[in-house]
């Protein structure tokens, strides 16, 4: 606006100097000032021609974007995807699925936005603005957003402590997680949960005790069934806890029952700092129900997690009760941030991981060779997720935190205010719900 109003001003000073000309009663200054006055009717239409760009370029879009809206994408492409390995199951999963263009982009924004969520987190635990513990899963994304891809939004979801992008799935926003992890007023659990225990509806969680959420799983799943709503229940947990004795009890009460619960182990290959081959006598996770069907599956490629989610909970919806999956995956970070990651394997491996099996990657090329989006479209995507991330860790910072006087609070959901004993019996806290 600022170039469109000098060009004005010029062109108003233009026209006065014009009407002074053409006004002048002296023939002779008129023949003298005849070709100053060409030149200056030739600046005049310049001006004007400037006007008219600037105007109609307020309007128009960048370039790449006319691109985009010109060119013709397929509406969707049919792919095909690696087969699931069955344990109890006569057919698995399809070994083909269609993927639109719509469902493409909504999947590349999503795991995107987890990325950049999770590489953000790490720039300010190292800041020290983050503290405490923090597990990120960046490489993992094709886990989180395949599962939400495959269920309903009325399903249920309960997961252990690397629980950042399943907050974002189930439908909360960078702006709340990011503000949680730096303990503000304006995170999903009001600043008090952390890394480790952030809620939305029909997800419980972020559990910090390995193991803990998976008997929990199974008990919302008992809910759906008692309340008789045909709703699933997924109940996450990782390769370093699947040996836990809670697991197995947990196995057999769904299996008796027929409870709707989808077991799910993300094997990402380390329990913290130990693999799996040195872990588990037996690394078939997929077959550790025994009794419960199982299936494993490429936890790396979004459209097998999604084949099989939809699968599972067709499965447990028929009323046949649990299933088991097995989601083979990779974390780029090491365990939590206190661990560098690469004491217990190569850098090499990790970037043989990155250049070969990256999630993002895969579903990019897809889509780009399949004509379902243009690279120039998804690196929009990028710029796009990007502000949106740079724009909540400034909210995050800015935030302020939680009052003292707010320590009690939320306790429970719906109940009158009570007090809370502080550290000794003359503290006290208002509990408000």
């Amino acid at each position: 606006m600022t170039r469109l109003r000098r060009v004005l001003i010029e062109a108003w000073h233009l026209l006065g100097h014009l009407k002074e000309t053409w006004g002048h009663p002296s023939l002779a200054f008129w023949a003298v000032t005849r070709r100053r006055c060409c030149h200056c009717l030739c600046f005049m239409r310049k001006m004007l021609a400037a006007v008219s760009r600037v105007l109609s370029g307020a309007s128009q879009k960048p370039a790449s974007r006319v691109l985009v809206a010109s060119r013709n994408f397929a509406n969707d492409a049919t792919f095909e995807i690696k087969k699931c390995d069955l344990h109890r199951l006569e057919e698995g999963p399809p070994v083909t699925t269609v993927l639109t263009r719509e469902d493409g982009l909504k999947y590349y924004r999503m795991m995107q936005t987890v990325r950049r969520m999770e590489l953000k987190a790490d720039q300010l635990y190292k800041q020290k603005i983050i503290r405490g513990f923090c597990h990120l899963c960046d490489g993992q994304e094709a886990c989180c957003v395949g599962l939400e891809a495959g269920i309903k939004p009325t399903d249920h979801l309960i997961t252990a402590y690397r629980a950042h992008g399943f907050t974002f799935t189930r439908g909360l926003s960078v702006r709340e997680i990011l503000a949680e992890l730096t303990g503000r007023k304006g995170g999903c659990a009001k600043g008090k949960g952390g890394s480790m225990h952030m809620y939305a509806k029909n997800f419980y969680g972020g559990n910090g005790i390995v193991g803990a959420q998976v008997p929990l799983g199974a008990g919302i799943a008992l809910a759906c069934k008692y309340n008789g709503k045909d709703e699933v229940c997924l109940t996450l947990y990782g390769d370093g806890a699947a040996n836990q004795g809670q697991i197995f009890e947990a196995y057999n009460m769904a299996a008796l029952w027929k409870l709707p619960c989808i077991f799910i182990c993300e094997n990402n290959r380390y329990g913290m700092g130990t693999s799996v081959e040195r872990a588990a006598a037996s690394t078939d996770y997929y077959k550790r129900g025994d009794f419960i069907p199982g299936l494993r599956v490429d936890g790396m490629d979004i459209l097998c997690v999604r084949e099989a989610t939809r699968f599972a909970a067709a499965y447990c919806r028929s009323g046949k009760g649990p299933i088991l999956m097995e989601l083979q995956t990779y974390r780029y970070h090491g365990h939590s941030m206190s661990d560098p990651g690469v004491s217990y394997r190569t850098r090499e491996e990790i970037q043989e991981v990155r250049s070969k099996s990256d999630p993002i990657m895969l579903l990019k090329d897809r889509m780009v060779n399949s004509n379902l989006a243009s690279v120039e479209e998804l690196k929009e995507i990028d710029v796009e997720v990007r502000k949106e991330i740079e724009d909540a860790a400034q909210f995050a910072t800015a935030d302020p935190e939680p009052p003292l006087e707010e320590l009690g609070y939320h306790i429970y959901s719906s109940d009158p205010p009570f007090e809370v004993r502080g550290a000794n019996q003359w503290i006290k806290f208002k509990s408000v719900s």
